[in-house]
């Protein structure tokens, strides 16, 4: 099994390496056709994996599937653990459109221009895979000393859902607490240096406000995967499961935040679906030895789960599309005039076509 998961985080290291040292050497503005481009090559590498999760589970490589969990007391086939997968990708990438928003109000206050967002956002998502790794590694041990935490995570699920229905979504990078000390203790700068997060001057180091935002960045992922990763476990507690659809999930943000931040706002109904996605795996975590009862819904668990999903993402969308949003009042037009701001630095190449 060890050998498993080094292979795994030599490929994915390896993926980081050839993106950032081979296509984005140099510093320049993500088009709308690159992003959809990588978006759709992250897209095909992850839905490849899961043709490797189904034969790995199936003939049980390495072990994997061997072990009985609350959820699967016989262990994982080949079909089950793809479609928990599948599953859990689809659920954490639809949990990554917030995060999406948020951090293009990021780089809007820290007018950060679009030929240096991606050298941030590549920063901060490998940071956020060391994070979710050590968040993945405590949960799975806690779990399997104390069962009962999955009540816990249930039940905190169902209070994300119903949160995420009155949740504005915002930012404030000035009440980062980490901003707050850096800003206290740090040499900072007022203009940026290039692609460069700390520079020397006068023999001092100094952080640029590209260190700055890739610190808010990092701490605003932390906040989202503490809604997200409880929610991958009340798909699968599967750890190898759990961490390769966090891994493939968060590797495409960045070409789906150039992709999609300029339309994002069109998903307006998408948060519901969201929010009514964790009640229900909330709900079915805390129901967890009660399902198991019938052989028929444990046998088709993972296919019940995957299909609901999927089906309350596309009525979330379908509405969206169907149903514009109301205009806006004169206070929400200043918060969208935010978002604008961060695609107009995103995109800075506009205004010299013009």
């Amino acid at each position: 099994m060890l050998w498993l998961w080094i292979a795994f985080i030599a490929f994915v290291l390896l993926m980081l390496m050839i993106d950032l040292g081979v296509f984005h050497h140099h510093a320049h503005v993500v088009s709308l056709k690159e992003a959809m481009v990588w978006s759709l090559v992250w897209v095909i590498v992850s839905l490849m994996f899961n043709v490797f999760v189904y034969f790995a589970y199936e003939h049980h490589w390495q072990g994997l599937g061997l072990k009985p969990t609350l959820m699967h007391p016989h262990g994982l086939t080949g079909h089950a653990a793809a479609a928990l997968y599948f599953t859990g990708y689809l659920l954490e990438k639809s949990l990554s459109m917030d995060n999406i928003f948020v951090i293009a109000l990021i780089f809007a206050y820290f007018k950060i221009p679009g030929m240096y967002q991606h050298r941030v956002l590549y920063w901060g998502i490998l940071g956020a895979l060391i994070m979710r790794g050590a968040m993945i590694g405590v949960g799975t041990a806690l779990i399997e000393r104390f069962n009962w935490i999955l009540y816990l995570f249930g039940a905190f699920l169902i209070f994300t859902g119903i949160k995420m229905v009155y949740s504005e979504g915002q930012s404030n990078p000035d009440a980062n607490p980490l901003v707050k000390l850096a800003r206290r203790y740090l040499r900072i700068s007022q203009e940026l240096h290039g692609q460069h997060f700390v520079v020397r001057s006068a023999g001092k180091l100094v952080f640029t406000p590209l260190a700055m935002t890739l610190l808010v960045v990092e701490t605003t992922d932390l906040v989202f995967a503490i809604d997200s990763i409880p929610a991958v476990f009340a798909i699968t507690t599967d750890p190898f499961l759990v961490y390769t659809s966090n891994v493939f999930a968060i590797l495409g943000l960045r070409a789906l935040y150039f992709a999609l931040a300029q339309i994002l706002n069109m998903f307006h109904y998408l948060k519901y679906s969201l929010a009514v996605i964790l009640v229900l795996v909330g709900i079915k975590m805390l129901a967890a030895h009660y399902l198991k009862r019938s052989e028929w819904i444990a046998d088709h668990l993972s296919l019940i789960t995957l299909v609901t999903v999927v089906t309350l993402l596309a009525a979330g969308v379908v509405a969206s599309l169907l149903h514009k949003p109301k205009p806006q009042a004169p206070a929400d037009a200043a918060k969208t005039d935010a978002g604008d701001s961060a695609i107009a630095a995103q995109s800075p190449s506009v205004s010299s076509r013009r």
